[in-house]
């Protein structure tokens, strides 16, 4: 069996990987377990050691990766070596802090001595998306092998190129060779490695099908997991927000990645006061952004990653018309090959439409009006999703307060897109997922929190 990359710039098939067969996939799990008995003794010095080396190693190569990254999924090469980059960072960052964010906790009680301590627990299943093949990855593995497990990557099948290449990051900075193995194989085969008893937690990044999926399997063999899902994520901007920015900022967080992104800016809730102003500012950005091959300087964003996918996009934006909806821009698939969508605004969009109800997973705008700021937040909270939101304002306390106590969100921006941090939790509630990436929740997720008391 073959797994095909398809360039989404002009459906031509680039490459071709052979699918390993489960005792393959299975041979890959015991060495990566083998190395973990191992790994699992090696000191913080020589894990950061070998940490900042694969920052290096990204860094040197973003480039070559970069551009490995555009033409498997279809991003700019601008924005593909920033991620590529973006990743070295988080390993710095791990490679620095980790030894800190699990060492000993002390807590007094009636015992001589009683502490917490953080142990590795082995194999991590990760099973990552096509959007971002480098970051969602890296956001994973850095924090999972500094804290001394090992890792398997199951990467989406049309990334197979990304995903070897970040086996090769590890292997070439020294780490040992089965440490971090790239596993490439299909959907259906996740199960079998769930059911082994030499896999001990999961984290899967994708959508809500995905994600209860392999949480079900996991659940059924008493396996954790971490789930980063789908998100409705939605930009609420209050009568005295700074509309010039507040477009701008939103118009860029819509088109991040093409519109692929699961914390860009979905449905757009603005109260009555402004919504004319901030709709006529938002369409500007949007007419000016560039569509082409996302190879070229200068390029906003390239086509979407599948046709399948874009399809399934447009669809949701006839049917979200079709529903009442009016479509300012865009809305059409253009004549040419590949998997392109033009950048598209919905306005007059409401519950129990498609464009508020769903995920838009690409370069498609939901403008929502509200009568004021009690019913913009009500509107926000109104969805099944809750990984992202933000709100704009130009009152910074009031900004705070419905941030940090309205918005229902993991993560909650102020005048500013959504975005990840290595130094700041993410992840979701609802089903947008559980669990949390990054900082020191992140790196303690997988991890045995021990109790240790000494009489």
């Amino acid at each position: 069996m073959k797994m095909d990359v398809i360039n989404p710039v002009n459906g031509e098939k680039t490459a071709s990987y052979e699918v390993m067969s489960d005792e393959v996939m299975m041979q890959v799990l015991d060495r990566t377990h083998a190395a973990w008995l191992e790994w699992r003794t090696v000191g913080f010095d020589e894990r950061s050691r070998l940490m900042r080396r694969a920052a290096e190693l990204l860094r040197e190569r973003s480039d070559r990766y970069g551009r490995m990254i555009t033409g498997e999924m279809g991003k700019t090469l601008k924005s593909a070596v920033a991620e590529v980059e973006k990743c070295a960072w988080v390993c710095d960052y791990y490679a620095e802090n980790a030894e800190e964010f699990l060492s000993e906790e002390h807590i007094e009680t009636d015992a001589s001595g009683s502490f917490i301590t953080y142990n590795s627990i082995g194999v991590v299943l990760a099973v990552m998306p096509w959007n971002f093949p480098f970051w969602q990855v890296f956001r994973f593995a850095a924090p999972a092998l500094m804290a001394g497990n090992t890792g398997l990557l199951k990467h989406a099948s049309n990334v197979p190129g990304s995903a070897l290449a970040i086996e090769e990051v590890f292997r070439d900075a020294g780490f040992p060779e089965h440490a971090f193995r790239t596993l490439l194989i299909k959907g259906s085969q996740v199960s079998k490695l769930l059911e082994h008893e030499k896999v001990k937690a999961a984290t899967l990044t994708g959508s809500a099908p995905a994600g209860s999926a392999v949480a079900s399997k996991a659940g059924e063999m008493l396996k954790k997991t971490v789930l980063e899902l789908g998100g409705s994520d939605p930009y609420v901007i209050l009568e005295d927000a700074d509309l010039d920015q507040a477009a701008s900022t939103c118009v860029t967080s819509r088109l991040i990645n093409g519109g692929q992104s699961c914390i860009a800016a979905k449905r757009f809730i603005v109260v009555e006061e402004v919504a004319d102003a901030f709709t006529e500012r938002f369409l500007e950005g949007m007419r000016e952004a560039v569509m082409d091959d996302p190879m070229i300087d200068g390029v906003t964003f390239g086509p979407m990653a599948r046709e399948d996918l874009r399809d399934e996009l447009h669809e949701q934006v006839t049917r979200s018309v079709r529903q009442g909806a009016g479509c300012l821009l865009g809305g059409e698939v253009p004549d040419r090959s590949g998997a392109w969508y033009p950048p598209t605004v919905l306005t007059g969009v409401r519950p129990g439409m498609a464009a508020f109800d769903e995920e838009l997973f690409g370069p498609v705008a939901a403008i929502v009006t509200a009568k004021d700021e009690s019913e913009a937040v009500a509107l926000a909270n109104n969805s099944v999703f809750g990984l992202g939101a933000a709100v704009f304002t130009g009152d910074e306390a009031r900004g705070r307060r419905i941030a940090a106590e309205e918005l229902e969100a993991g993560c909650c921006f102020v005048n500013e897109f959504v975005k990840s941090d290595p130094r700041l939790p993410f992840g979701g509630i609802k089903t947008s997922g559980y669990g949390r990436e990054l900082s020191y929740p992140g790196i303690r997720e997988f991890t045995n929190i021990k109790t240790v008391y000494v009489a």
